[in-house]
């Protein structure tokens, strides 16, 4: 019989928090500017997405309501192709979206080390594929937004490439 004094059941007592190390004298990007930043980033997109659409004569809402297994994957395609063309030369030199730049962000490892190429399609491609599964892509995007509001201020997609946004 186990006394009042037996502590095998008790909880360890270790420290445990969301928040890992990162290079001295970093300071992490508020969760307002990196929504600002986003919600800039993905204007841009659309607002170039209709300048090429728009006098081809195509309007991808129509498209959407008449196809819209096929429009999903083909938008989804044609979306990140044009992420990648505004984007994806910033992105590799120097962690930064043209949102991230104008608003003084950029994506680096804990360390402060420079992200490689490698690690930032990995930060992006699982959302964008998640994206083409209805109702997969909109849970994924909504557990990845709420996960800014930890202490560490790091996504899903930060914790998949291992990265952090950080005020340059």
């Amino acid at each position: 019989m186990a006394s009042t004094g037996d502590l095998r059941f008790t909880p360890p007592s270790a420290p445990v928090a969301d928040v890992e190390p990162v290079a001295t004298g970093t300071v992490l990007a508020s969760r307002w500017r990196r929504l600002g930043v986003a919600i800039f980033d993905s204007l841009l997109i659309i607002v170039v997405l209709g300048l090429v659409l728009l006098p081809l004569g195509i309007n991808p809402f129509t498209l959407a309501a008449r196809y819209p297994l096929q429009y999903r994957v083909l938008g989804t395609g044609v979306g990140f192709g044009l992420f990648l063309a505004l984007h994806g030369y910033l992105l590799v030199t120097s962690g930064q979206t043209i949102g991230k730049r104008l608003f003084g962000l950029r994506i680096v490892r804990r360390d402060g080390s420079t992200v490689s190429a490698f690690r930032i399609l990995g930060r992006y491609v699982p959302g964008v594929a998640l994206n083409m599964i209805p109702g997969v892509g909109g849970l994924y995007g909504f557990v990845d937004s709420l996960l800014i509001f930890r202490e560490s201020r790091r996504c899903l997609h930060d914790q998949i490439a291992d990265t952090i946004v950080i005020r340059v």
